[in-house]
């Protein structure tokens, strides 16, 4: 039996961190089943966390995801311990390798064998939060002596951010969930092909999992000017390595060679111009709400588990109509 659809909003909005707490209010009070907490270069996604843990009592609290390579494994230990005492059974911790232009550019590290440390990192977490003293050397990661002073409560999925061949089986072999992002729609089954192989290593089936997107969202009468806004934002992203090969990878090698070279250029429209309205719209989520929640429960009749609402418009009512579309009892209407 396969796990039960659960939809998440996606933290934090504007204007200010004040915003993003009443907003988990408001997300808990409408029976939405989780919230979840970005970690890229807005307020600190694992602080966000733990101030809704105190501001809320059953909604879900994921950080999907965070850096592997920005914090120690210690370190997610020991904030893994205390928001499992803020939060019994409610936090989901996302760890990914984030991407070139985050880690090298931001943070001035060396973006290296970001597979392995993914898997490093989950391996190690696995042996803290189990209470153990560790003794680990790996290929990117060592650890001797660290244990965790008192027991996590409950237990803590680790869920592991995926997007080619090699890191969607480890994250299907190795985590408690899997978290996908800005694919094309026709690559899901692909994907889940993917994982469903990673879990079989384990011994586990992938509708054991959970699977989850964050998906860019626009209810609007106006979809021209939301894949417009689409397109600005997220062509430049296309054209990190990471996201640049994962979009060839799904099907679009010229699509990706194109923003890759208008990039280099420092050409922003041909960067811009190379994703389609028809690419767009397999990658992003618009129209009027009930297309909007129709695309997504194509998703999750697919294989998604988790979908995660993130607005892809900016003004506050804007962000406050894209979330009302997602309340459980217009997601499940027929």
């Amino acid at each position: 039996m396969a796990l039960p659809v659960r939809v998440g909003i996606s933290l934090p909005v504007p204007p200010d961190v004040e915003a993003s707490l009443k907003m988990a209010e408001w997300a808990e009070a409408e029976g939405i089943d989780g919230v979840w907490f970005v970690d890229g270069g807005d307020a600190d996604a694992l602080t966000l966390a733990a101030a809704t843990a105190a501001r809320t009592h059953r909604i879900r609290i994921g950080v999907a995801v965070v850096p592997v390579f920005t914090r120690t494994p210690a370190v997610f230990a020991s904030t893994a311990l205390a928001l499992s005492h803020l939060a019994p059974g409610r936090f989901i911790l996302g760890l990914g390798s984030s991407s070139h232009l985050m880690i090298e550019d931001w943070h001035g590290l060396p973006f290296d064998k970001p597979l392995t440390r993914v898997k490093e990192t989950a391996l190690l977490l696995r042996k803290f939060l189990a209470g153990e003293k560790v003794e680990f050397d790996g290929e990117t990661l060592h650890s001797h002596g660290f244990r965790l002073p008192q027991p996590v409560k409950g237990k803590v999925p680790l869920y592991l951010a995926a997007l080619r061949q090699n890191m969607l089986e480890m994250a299907g072999e190795l985590g408690d969930g899997v978290v996908l992002n800005l694919f094309p729609a026709p690559a899901l089954a692909q994907m889940m092909g993917h994982i469903a192989k990673g879990a079989a290593r384990a011994g586990k089936r992938v509708e054991d999992l959970d699977i989850v997107c964050r998906y860019q969202v626009a209810v609007t009468d106006d979809a021209a000017a939301a894949r417009e806004r689409f397109r600005q934002r997220f062509a430049p992203y296309y054209a990190t390595p990471v996201y640049n090969r994962f979009l060839a990878w799904t099907g679009y090698p010229e699509v990706a060679r194109t923003i890759e070279e208008g990039w280099k250029a420092k050409d922003r429209a041909r960067t811009t111009s190379a994703l389609s309205d028809a690419l767009i719209d397999e990658l992003a989520v618009i129209g009027t709400a009930e297309q909007c929640r129709e695309h997504i429960r194509a998703h999750c009749r697919s294989g998604i588990t988790t979908p995660i609402i993130h607005p892809l418009l900016s003004d506050p009512a804007d962000v406050r109509r894209i979330y009302e579309a997602f309340t459980p009892e217009k997601f499940k209407a027929a």
